[in-house]
C-alpha cells in the first residue's frame, strides 16, 4: 500500500466524518429545539422512549450525540435515569441507518447530490432551504468519502502482511478489541462501520470475522458519552454505564450465538454476494435483537447502574426538580385555579429560600470562604435558573387555561416575582466573583470593612425573610417593612461608601480593594431594590 493510498484513505475518512457532521448540523438547525423537547417529554413509557431514541438518532445520524444529550438531561434533572434507559436502547437502533444507507450503494450519484446541495447553499437565500440543502450536501460528501476509502483499500488485496493480519481477526476477542479500540479513537460507530463495509467490499475479510469487529464497534461508540459524563452528577454517569451495559451484554450474547450457531452463514445467505449489505444487516440485527432482549429488564439495568456506581442520594431529590408543581392530566377540574396557585406559591418560596442561601454564601465567600463555597454556590445558582425557567414555563402554560381574572393576575404577579428573585441571585453571584478577584489579586479588606460586609449580609437576609409570604398574609405590612429596609440599605450604601473613601485616603486599603468594595455596595443596593419589587408585587396581587 503506497503513501498515496494511505492519504486517500485518510481523506476519505475525513470526508465521511465531515459529511455526517454536515447532515447532523443541517437537521438540528432545521428542527430547532424540537428534538430536545421530544426527548424531554415523550419518554413516558418504554416503547415511546425506544421509538424516540431511534427516530432522533436516525435523524442526526449519531447515537453518540443522542446519548450525550440524554446524559445532559439526566444531569440537569429534566429526565430520570429510567427514562434514559429506553432512549439509549432506541439510539442503538437508530444508529444502524447509516450502514443501511451505505448498503443501498448510491455512491454513483453522490457527486451530483453533493453538487446540488452545495449549489443550493450558495445561491438560495431561504434559510430553511439552506439547512435542508446542507443535509443533502452532507449525504453526498459522506458517500464520496466512502468511495475514496473503498478505492484506497483495493491494493491491500495484494499485501501478504495485511492478509495475514486479517486471519488473526478470526479470534473473537481480537476482533472485538480491534473494533472497540478503533471506534473509540474516531468516536463514531457509523464511520467505523462504514470503513468495515469498505474493507469487506474488497473481499479481504469474511463476514465470519467481520461480525466480531462489528460487535466491538458497538462498545467503542460509548466512549463519547463516557467523556461527556466527566464532571457530571452520579446519575449522569450511571447513564453511560447503562449505555456500556447494553452493548457489552449484546456483544456477549451475539458472540456466543456466532460461536455455537451458523449465524454468519445465515446472514450471508440473506444477501449473497453483497458483503456491504451483510454487515449493515448484522449491525441492525445486533441492535434490534439486543433491544428486544433487554426491553423487559430496563428498570433492572437502572438498578444495576446504581449498584455499579453507588454514592449520592438514590432518589431524584439529588437532582433539579419541581417539588410542589405537579401538572394535571386535565385543566378542567374543580378548584383547579386554587390548586395551581397553591403549587406555584410554594415553589416560588422554595426558590426564594434558595436565593437566600446564595446571598448569604456569597458574602461568606468574600469573608474568606471562597474556595469552600464557590462550587456549591455556582450549583445553587444553576438550580435557581432552572427553577425560574420551569416555574415560568408552567405559569405560561396555565395562563392559557380558563380561570378567573383574579387568579390570572396572581399568576402574572408570580411570574414577575420570579424575575426579581433570579436577579437577586445574579447579584449574589457578582459578590462571589469579587471574592475570586480578591484571591486572584492577593488583596484583602480591613477589619472595619469586613464588619460592614457582615452587616450587609445580615440586612440582605433580613429583607429576603420579610418577603416570605406563606406565613405572612398581611401583604401591606410586609410592603411597609420591606420599604423601610430598602431605604436602610440605601443609607448603608452611602455611609459605607464614605467610610471606604476615608480608609483609602488614609492608606489603610488598596485601590483594588476599594473598587471591589464599591462594586459590592452596588450589588447590595440592587438586592434591596429587587426585594422591594417583590413586596410591591405581592401587595398588588392581594
Amino acid at each position: 500500500m503506497k503513501i498515496t493510498d494511505i492519504l486517500t484513505l485518510l481523506g476519505g475518512l475525513a470526508l465521511f466524518l465531515y459529511g455526517m457532521q454536515m447532515m447532523s448540523n443541517g437537521l438540528e438547525t432545521a428542527a430547532g429545539n424540537r428534538m430536545k423537547q421530544i426527548l424531554e417529554k415523550l419518554t413516558s413509557n418504554r416503547v415511546k422512549g425506544v421509538l424516540v431514541g431511534a427516530i432522533i438518532t436516525a435523524v442526526i445520524q449519531s447515537s453518540s450525540a443522542t446519548t450525550v444529550m440524554v446524559v445532559g438531561f439526566v444531569n440537569s434533572g429534566l429526565m430520570t435515569l429510567n427514562q434514559a434507559v429506553w432512549v439509549i436502547m432506541g439510539a442503538n437502533i437508530g444508529t444502524t441507518i447509516t450502514g443501511q444507507l451505505i448498503a443501498l450503494d448510491i455512491g454513483a450519484i453522490a457527486p451530483l447530490i453533493a453538487f446540488l446541495g452545495v449549489a443550493a447553499i450558495m445561491f438560495v437565500k431561504n434559510e430553511k432551504i439552506k439547512h435542508i440543502s446542507e443535509i443533502f450536501a452532507g449525504l453526498g460528501v459522506l458517500f464520496i468519502g466512502m468511495d475514496m476509502m473503498g478505492n484506497a483499500m483495493v491494493p491491500l488485496q495484494d499485501s501478504p502482511a495485511f492478509l495475514h493480519f486479517m486471519t488473526t481477526v478470526e479470534n473473537p476477542l481480537i476482533g472485538i478489541l480491534l473494533g472497540a479500540g478503533f471506534t473509540a479513537l474516531i468516536q463514531s460507530s457509523s464511520a467505523s462501520v462504514g470503513i468495515l463495509q469498505a474493507l469487506a467490499s474488497t473481499g479481504m475479510i469474511p463476514l465470519s470475522s467481520a461480525v466480531y469487529i462489528l460487535f466491538g464497534q458497538n462498545i467503542g461508540t460509548c466512549i463519547t458519552a463516557v467523556l461527556a459524563s466527566i464532571g457530571t452528577k452520579v446519575n449522569a454517569k450511571r447513564t453511560t454505564v447503562i449505555h456500556l451495559m447494553f452493548n457489552i451484554i449484546g456483544t456477549v450474547v451475539f458472540t456466543i450465538v456466532c460461536l455455537v450457531t451458523p449465524f454468519a452463514a445465515f446472514m450471508e445467505s440473506l444477501t449473497p454476494g453483497d458483503p456491504v449489505a451483510q454487515i449493515a444487516n448484522v449491525h441492525t440485527t445486533f441492535n434490534v435483537v439486543t433491544t428486544l432482549l433487554l426491553l423487559p429488564f430496563g428498570n433492572y439495568m437502572a438498578k444495576a447502574a446504581h449498584i455499579i456506581l453507588p454514592g449520592g442520594k438514590e432518589s431524584e431529590e439529588d437532582e433539579m426538580h419541581l417539588e410542589f408543581i405537579k401538572p394535571f392530566e386535565t385543566k378542567y377540574v374543580v378548584g383547579h385555579g386554587a390548586l395551581v396557585l397553591g403549587q406555584v406559591e410554594q415553589e416560588v418560596d422554595r426558590m426564594r429560600k434558595m436565593v437566600c442561601e446564595t446571598v448569604g454564601g456569597s458574602f461568606d465567600a468574600v469573608l474568606g470562604k471562597h474556595d469552600k463555597l464557590k462550587e456549591e454556590l455556582e450549583e445553587k445558582e444553576e438550580y435557581v435558573d432552572f427553577l425560574n425557567a420551569k416555574i415560568s414555563g408552567y405559569i405560561v402554560s396555565m395562563m392559557s387555561a380558563e380561570m378567573s381574572s383574579q387568579d390570572a393576575v396572581k399568576l402574572n404577579g408570580y411570574y414577575r416575582i420570579l424575575g426579581n428573585l433570579e436577579r437577586i441571585s445574579d447579584h449574589a453571584m457578582n459578590v462571589l466573583g469579587y471574592a475570586g478577584d480578591l484571591k486572584k489579586r492577593n488583596v484583602s479588606f480591613t477589619e472595619e470593612a469586613q464588619g460592614e460586609i457582615r452587616e450587609m449580609k445580615k440586612v440582605s437576609l433580613g429583607i429576603l425573610d420579610d418577603i416570605e409570604l406563606l406565613s405572612r398574609p398581611d401583604a401591606k405590612t410586609v410592603l411597609e417593612n420591606t420599604a423601610k429596609e430598602e431605604q436602610r440599605i440605601d443609607d448603608m450604601r452611602d455611609r459605607y461608601q464614605q467610610h471606604q473613601l476615608k480608609r483609602m485616603s488614609e492608606g489603610r486599603c488598596s485601590t483594588d480593594a476599594s473598587l471591589l468594595f464599591s462594586e459590592m455596595l452596588t450589588d447590595f443596593e440592587r438586592i434591596g431594590d429587587h426585594a422591594l419589587n417583590v413586596a410591591e408585587q405581592y401587595y398588588e396581587m392581594m
